[in-house]
């Protein structure tokens, strides 16, 4: 039986201009493998700025699950941003692009879909939605950049957990929400720290579920999540009516 799949999408194995950025991704990175390990997946790296783009879209297509993983912010010609925002720095026009569309296959396949972070902001903005570009103040300067917050839920219920407490670090977030998507999950200061498609099994967090420090508590029972409430949509479309 084919093992079944988490394809992790990054958005580079070498960054020369930002070896400090790099080294905090690979260890999320590292950590997130793991985490998909542990929910019994085989994990499956792949760049997508470095990766041809028909090889992104096909292994996409065939995983079991896809995880859009954290990196620059958004290019702002994906949602008719200003290039020119406060802490604007590198973009990655040509990973958004195939990223965005790897997002809208799945969400139109209806099958199971993470997005972590920049992945989060990707799938809103792939869906039709725009970002806050600068949240100042947001993130931790400090050794560690991330901060620990509290998740808020929103009224509406969800059929996966979402952890209390969680690690944060990003200078953008979600904007105008793309149709489709509702918030599950806000922080204190009323930033929205998770979505989910109406329809798909399509979650977003702007957390990082994949930090080293909780990646098996939190990132590995959102996948086991997802793959669940997909088998569960399957078994409910064999099931004659």
């Amino acid at each position: 039986m084919r093992h079944a799949t988490a394809l992790l999408l990054h958005v580079r194995t070498q960054r020369p201009h930002a070896p400090a950025f790099q080294r905090e991704l690979d260890a999320l990175n590292e950590a997130a493998v793991l985490a998909a390990e542990a929910a019994g997946l085989r994990p499956v790296l792949v760049p997508a700025a470095e990766a041809p783009a028909p090889r992104v879209l096909r292994e996409a297509a065939l995983a079991s699950v896809l995880v859009v993983l954290g990196g620059e912010d958004v290019s702002p010609a994906l949602y008719g941003g200003p290039e020119d925002y406060s802490g604007a720095g590198h973009h990655e026009p040509w990973a958004d692009e195939v990223s965005a569309a790897a997002i809208r296959a799945r969400v139109a396949s209806g099958t199971p879909l993470l997005g972590v972070c920049r992945g989060l902001q990707l799938m809103n903005v792939a869906l039709g939605g725009t970002l806050v570009q600068d949240m100042a103040g947001h993130t931790a300067h400090a050794a560690d950049p991330f901060v620990t917050t509290g998740l808020h839920p929103a009224r509406a219920a969800y059929p996966i957990d979402l952890p209390h407490e969680v690690r944060c670090t990003h200078h953008q977030a979600v904007g105008a929400l793309a149709p489709g998507l509702r918030v599950i999950a806000r922080a204190a200061d009323g930033t929205i720290e998770a979505v989910a498609h109406h329809r798909a099994p399509a979650l977003g967090v702007q957390f990082h579920p994949e930090h080293p420090d909780v990646a098996r508590e939190q990132l590995t029972p959102l996948l086991t999540g997802l793959l669940a409430m997909d088998s569960r949509r399957e078994a409910a479309r064999a099931t004659p009516a």
